[in-house]
């Protein structure tokens, strides 16, 4: 591992068409768009540009499939402005480029997606090369919402579980983020491939529906809950960290079984502009901390700020800022107490966001 430097990344690439609108409205009723945007989307896309923001001084690849349209180009664009190597993502001649319409109500910031999956449905085991990579991490994401790797593999389990296994046997540990589908697959896509994964990162909604254990009581978090989810999740076979981010916080759990935690900020209400991308700016704040072989501590505490510098500005990773920019912010505004033990949020707030 030490001769290994990088973070590679792979999955959905996707386009996200951002519209603030006044309202969300009922089905047959009308909203009215107050101004729109484009802006990177998926978890390859987001977490590189985020790692890129935060200052990430190794190297950043992505591999991933785009279409041969205006929509496309404008991800190669966007990585070639970030320094993302796309050696590795290419164009599919028939398919579009995927892309989100991403609907935000402007008074309370929750959003709601209509999703065009594009080329990402034909990303396969094959087009990862993991045999010319040095990179130290890859990160595969969402497991959920690619087409082909969420198939069953006689082996695996799944294709994406074989994607995983080939990315350790070449040397590299592994990380997963999943979409939070409102559906009962997580036991048939996700279990198979935790054995293969070092770092596995979700929120507390992905986490319930993976190991059937309820989260949350009518009271706010379930802390117990949450720290047995870790270790089912540990005993089902992640290598290495359990991470669960939810918007109270985040917590994580690694091989001694001891459970750590970290409170969100407190971002003022009139501050929060858009909840879009927070998720994957917590996986890129984490990432980056794993990368650097800090402390878990430190891993949460760059997890959190990196979400909170996200809600300040519409775009996906628009609000993401230097890394020692993001810290700052814990002094700025600090820290919900919601340490495994302490008091507890009563209820489950608007913000930050758990996607």
């Amino acid at each position: 591992m030490s001769t290994r430097s990088g973070i590679l990344a792979g999955g959905n690439w996707i386009v996200d068409k951002l519209k603030f609108v006044d309202t969300y409205p009922q089905q047959d009723a009308l909203a009215n768009i107050l101004s729109e945007s484009i802006g990177n989307g998926g978890s390859p896309f987001n977490v590189l540009v985020d790692l890129a923001r935060l200052g990430a001084e190794f190297p950043l690849a992505g591999v991933g499939l785009v279409g041969a349209d205006a929509e496309g180009e404008w991800i190669f664009q966007q990585c070639a402005t970030h320094g993302i190597t796309t050696s590795q993502l290419r164009r599919h001649p028939e398919a579009p480029t995927s892309y989100t319409d991403v609907m935000t109500a402007q008074a309370t910031g929750r959003r709601t997606f209509f999703h065009q999956r594009g080329a990402n449905a034909f990303l396969d085991d094959a087009d990862f090369d993991f045999a010319t990579t040095t990179a130290r991490i890859f990160h595969l994401g969402y497991l959920l919402l690619l087409d082909r790797l969420d198939q069953a593999d006689a082996e695996f389990g799944t294709r994406a579980a074989r994607v995983l296994a080939r990315a350790r046997a070449a040397g590299c540990k592994t990380s997963v983020d999943v979409v939070s589908e409102d559906s009962h697959r997580f036991s048939e896509i996700v279990r198979p491939a935790l054995p293969q994964v070092d770092y596995c990162i979700l929120n507390e909604f992905e986490a319930e529906r993976t190991t059937g254990l309820p989260t949350r009581t009518a009271d706010g978090l379930d802390w117990s809950a949450l720290e047995t989810a870790c270790r089912r999740l540990l005993d089902e076979g992640v290598q290495e960290w359990v991470v669960i981010h939810f918007p109270e916080g985040a917590c994580a759990m690694g091989r001694d079984r001891h459970l750590h935690s970290q409170g969100s900020l407190h971002i003022p209400q009139s501050e929060i502009v858009s909840t879009v991308g927070a998720g994957d700016a917590f996986a890129a704040g984490v990432l980056h901390a794993f990368h650097e072989n800090t402390a878990i501590t430190e891993a949460l505490l760059t997890g959190v700020c990196s979400a909170a510098a996200s809600l300040r500005a519409a775009g996906t990773s628009d609000g993401v800022l230097p890394r020692r920019e993001c810290l700052a912010l814990a002094q700025k505004y600090g820290s919900r107490e919601n340490k495994h033990g302490k008091a507890k949020m009563r209820k489950r707030p608007a913000m930050p966001p758990s996607l």
